[in-house]
């Protein structure tokens, strides 16, 4: 993963320690938090505040049902998933990237298979 990080972009890469990808909430950017990443050599990647890449669309979704139930949630749940083509969770994967990619000023950055595998 490192060499492929290095390949994309030279200012993301740590090959001292490991690169961590986390969300914004408030216990992965606690000052306690990012003292202990630090002092673990631990370099972080936040993400964007808000990334409704996936989740935005399964809440409208869930939105129009009465879930009762924990099994009806479930059956909700995997009716959404059976009811999304391929491509649409491939385009919600990569969008991320794309945006932290935009976010750190990487500049002619394309997504493959080959950059993910």
């Amino acid at each position: 993963m490192h060499k492929k990080l290095k390949d994309l972009c030279l200012i993301l890469v740590n090959l001292k320690g490991p690169i961590l990808l986390h969300d914004n909430a408030r216990p992965h950017v606690s000052q306690m938090t990012v003292q202990k990443l630090n002092e673990l050599g631990c370099e972080t990647l936040p993400r964007p505040p808000y990334s409704p890449d996936l989740f935005n669309h399964l809440e409208n979704f869930l939105r129009e049902k009465k879930l009762k139930t924990q099994a009806a949630a479930e059956n909700a749940f995997e009716e959404f998933i059976d009811s999304r083509i391929p491509e649409f969770y491939n385009t919600g994967m990569e969008k991320p990237v794309l945006r932290l990619a935009e976010m750190y000023g990487i500049g002619n950055f394309i997504l493959t298979k080959d950059t993910l595998s």
